[in-house]
């Protein structure tokens, strides 16, 4: 914190910056960072930016009164996010901030924060290590980098109540916090889009995701695709002919089942969640997903793999399958059976309202990060920030 100015400072490490183009964390990032520079605080983003030819490595902007740092990569892939991620953290143990790290892909380098006397509160995200898709030499990668993250911060962030059981397993429970994913109440939504694809009201099913095995895409495409349904089932995400996977899914196909890629502009994906029959979400590992979360707030009948994660999230009354069997049946209720679909949908909104609202969601991190500015402060022997000075809440509770 810069002398005498009297305001918290952290910087926000672990994702590829904003404004949001990306995923979750993204999503995350930017509503956390424009709600704490409202608040008076002093924010810095990390943004990842990969060249061919690297020729600054840092340099910064100022968007909405947030400081983006941009950091030059000239890798590729994995390798990019590894050196993004260690070119953050050097840059970052230079400045007296709190530090809040999104996921722990970067972990290997956070005791070098932790060194530097740098306060970490992490995300945790979800079990990355469990994850089907990840070959045996990645999942041991992100097993060891779990518990350097767990060990590392100073607090841990769970986004499901089943993720702080699992990480109460590698810290005492008083260094975990649990906070969920947030949304928007989705009331409206233009049809355009829908036009554009060829798609009419209520007359589609949707899944929002990567297409990847612990998705349950494939058997997904394969329950819908057995018989003719008269509507189609609309698989947003990136295909890649090279993927074996992706050409499964392609295979598997019906002509009924359409394939739009992936769609990153919010106000599409927003439309077509509220204007569908039902959402479908087979993801099997994880915490609160957010995609899960933006369709209750639009008001979808939900079909969930039915797993602790999922049934959390969504709540009672909505539709779960174990297997094809199981959701060839839930696709033809949703399908065939319209009086389940209204209390499904109050159902889904209900929920969104009592547990993913956005404004008690940084409400939360802003107090758990106003704690850790009040370490730094301590640290470096100046007067501690005041939640009312800067129009935050009061601390939460944590370990030392």
């Amino acid at each position: 914190m810069a002398a005498g100015a009297g305001r918290p400072a952290v910087a926000i490490l672990g994702t590829r910056g904003i404004p949001a183009a990306h995923g979750g964390f993204e999503t995350l990032a930017e509503r956390l960072a424009q709600h704490l520079a409202a608040q008076g605080w002093r924010v810095t983003v990390y943004c990842q930016h990969e060249v061919t030819t690297l020729r600054r490595r840092f340099s910064s902007t100022t968007w909405r009164g947030i400081e983006l740092v941009h950091v030059q990569v000239a890798q590729t892939g994995a390798l990019a996010t590894l050196a993004f991620d260690g070119h953050c953290v050097r840059h970052a143990a230079q400045r007296d901030a709190a530090c809040l790290v999104l996921g722990y892909n970067g972990a290997p380098f956070l005791p070098w924060l932790r060194l530097r006397g740098r306060k970490i509160l992490t995300n945790m995200d979800g079990i990355e290590w469990r994850r089907p898709k990840w070959n045996a030499a990645v999942r041991a990668y992100f097993w060891v980098a779990e518990w350097i993250a767990a060990w590392t911060s100073h607090r841990l962030i769970a986004d499901h109540p089943a993720i702080a059981d699992h990480l109460a397993t590698r810290r005492p429970r008083s260094a975990i916090a649990t906070i969920p994913y947030g949304g928007d109440p989705v009331e409206a939504a233009p049809t355009a889009p829908l036009d554009a694809l060829g798609l009419a009201p209520d007359r589609y099913l949707l899944s929002v995701a990567r297409i990847e095995p612990d998705n349950s895409i494939l058997p997904i495409v394969r329950a819908f695709s057995r018989r003719r349904r008269g509507l189609r089932l609309v698989v947003v995400g990136c295909l890649d002919a090279a993927n074996p996977y992706h050409r499964a899914v392609r295979a598997a196909a019906g002509d009924e089942v359409m394939f739009p890629g992936g769609l990153y502009d919010p106000a599409i994906v927003r439309a077509l969640r509220f204007h569908a029959r039902a959402y479908l979400h087979g993801h099997r590992v994880g915490g609160t997903n957010p995609s899960l979360v933006e369709a209750l707030w639009a008001g979808n009948a939900v079909i969930a793999h039915d797993n602790v994660f999922n049934a959390w999230t969504t709540g009672p009354g909505q539709f779960a399958f174990r297997d094809e069997e199981t959701l060839e049946a839930a696709i033809d209720l949703a399908l065939t059976r319209p009086e389940y679909l209204a209390p499904a949908r109050k159902a889904a909104r209900r929920r969104a309202a009592e547990a993913f609202r956005w404004s008690d969601v940084l409400a939360r991190y802003e107090a758990e990060l106003l704690a850790l500015a009040r370490d730094v402060a301590r640290a470096e022997g100046r007067s501690e920030p005041d939640a009312r000075a800067v129009g935050g809440t009061a601390p939460a509770p944590r370990s030392r």
